[in-house]
């Protein structure tokens, strides 16, 4: 059998770059979308980068374009693009931050699925993970903007995946805790990480639900909360 073909975004984070390697390790042929990637960042010779955005529908369109015209389909999409503003309550929130999180949280998602659903559906089957938050089911004072936007890619993911199940395609969301990266440490340098998840146990979630083990799993929120639930 041919190595399947996984586009994953936001490849180059704390959290994109373990899951690459995961899917590499699964013998999957994976490209990987950042602003800035190189190939140079995953020397590997399954690993193909694709410096771009995902800020519009034109410009996500035309990365995907890419990728069915040189590999002809699509079979994962792990959609890991996000972003974290906190601080200041509903009633002291300025529309443009507002509108930043849903425009990093949630419309990339939306474009980069208009983009590739209409390839899965011909050739009758994907699969579909995005990342979430725990803030999505659980939001607290100061992250208004960030949880409602999380919130909206869970109703999303579960609107695709009864929207395609008999088309083939799956499509799940998860919900980590705060994930142990780089970024997140240094953001947080007097945080308690212990109870922090490892970005390789969202990885090898995503190997799962993109395997054959993972078919019968659509529409699911699944939470990664941690060693301290």
């Amino acid at each position: 059998m041919e190595p399947k073909i996984a586009l994953v975004t936001g490849a180059s984070g704390g959290l994109g770059t373990s899951v690459v390697k995961a899917l590499l390790d699964a013998e999957m042929t994976v490209i990987g979308v950042s602003r800035n990637i190189t190939a140079s960042d995953v020397p590997h010779p399954s690993f193909v980068a694709l410096p771009g955005s995902l800020s519009t529908l034109e410009s996500s369109a035309a990365l995907v374009d890419g990728v069915i015209k040189r590999f002809g389909r699509i079979d994962v999409l792990a959609h890991l693009v996000g972003g974290f503003d906190g601080g200041k309550p509903i009633a002291g929130s300025d529309e443009a931050s507002f509108r930043a999180m849903f425009d990093i949280n949630l419309f990339t998602a939306f474009y980069v699925l208009r983009a590739v659903l209409p390839h899965m559906r011909r050739q009758q089957g994907g699969r579909i993970i995005a990342i979430g938050s725990r803030a999505a089911e659980s939001p607290g004072p100061g992250v208004g903007a960030y949880s409602a936007s999380k919130a909206a890619i869970v109703s999303l993911i579960r609107t695709v995946a009864l929207e395609n199940g008999k088309a083939g395609i799956t499509a799940n969301v998860l919900l980590p805790g705060t994930i142990d990266t780089r970024a997140n440490r240094a953001a947080m340098p007097d945080a308690d990480t212990s109870a922090w998840v490892a970005p390789s146990s969202i990885a090898s979630l995503i190997v799962w639900l993109s395997g054959g083990s993972g078919s019968d799993v659509n529409g699911a929120v699944i939470p990664v909360y941690g060693a301290g639930g």
